[in-house]
């Protein structure tokens, strides 16, 4: 069990919740997510927003029975962390690194921005908003470069030539298109997605988030949720 630290609303249906526990979480990584005892019968997987081996932040947005429940969390009250999960964006990387992001899919890449300036990289950050735009000085703090796009294409702004990798989180629909603007402009900066499939284990046990890539079956769970884009997009 953890407790809730903070539980702040953003917008409508946008909040960041920040509970204490002892964590190693690597940017990226998942954690399983229950404020309930019996019903729903699932935990919810949650991208880690930030952490500091002592606490760990999430951003939600409210889209079910589940996250709602999270949205009436107060500081004090207790809520169980499992996790971190997930294999993380790569942490070897280095030099101009592009950070792509689609509505609540924006949540692991602030901390991974944070992580990859602090290694003396240059990190530019695309993000796209069907509504209100979020923490965009939080995000411009840990940014060379801040883009935002609200109720278009994100993907418009961004030139892959000019990176030496791309690190992208959001809609499915964005990835791939992404992917495709990487393959039609012949860059050779490798493309890292990071898949948001349905979960219910978070171990790999159950197969509910079994994704077809290039090498079989994947469980975006254990095997992912960061993949290469050749890997999920590439395949026929």
């Amino acid at each position: 069990m953890a407790t809730v630290l903070e539980n702040r609303q953003l917008s409508e249906d946008f909040f960041l919740l920040k509970a204490r526990a002892e964590n190693n979480v690597r940017p990226g990584q998942f954690y399983m997510l229950r404020a309930w005892d019996t019903y729903p019968v699932l935990s919810r997987p949650i991208s880690v927003f930030d952490a500091d081996g002592e606490t760990v932040t999430f951003l939600y947005k409210v889209v079910g029975q589940g996250t709602e429940l999270f949205s009436r969390l107060e500081a004090g009250q207790q809520i169980t962390l499992d996790g971190p999960h997930g294999n993380g964006f790569p942490e070897d990387i280095k030099g101009k690194i592009a950070l792509v992001g689609g509505g609540v899919g924006i949540a692991p890449l602030y901390m991974t921005a944070r992580a990859y300036k602090e290694k003396g990289s240059r990190v530019d950050l695309y993000l796209g908003f069907s509504g209100e735009p979020l923490l965009e000085k939080e995000y411009g703090a840990v940014a060379d470069r801040l883009e935002v796009n609200v109720g278009g294409f994100i993907t418009d702004y961004i030139d892959p030539a000019e990176y030496d990798y791309i690190v992208t989180c959001g809609p499915e629909i964005m990835m791939r298109v992404l992917y495709k603007k990487c393959v039609d402009t012949g860059t050779a900066a490798p493309l890292y997605v990071s898949m948001e499939n349905r979960m219910a284990c978070g171990i790999g046990a159950c197969l509910v988030c079994t994704c077809r890539t290039a090498g079989g079956n994947r469980k975006v769970c254990k095997d992912g949720p960061v993949f290469l884009g050749e890997e999920v997009f590439g395949v026929g």
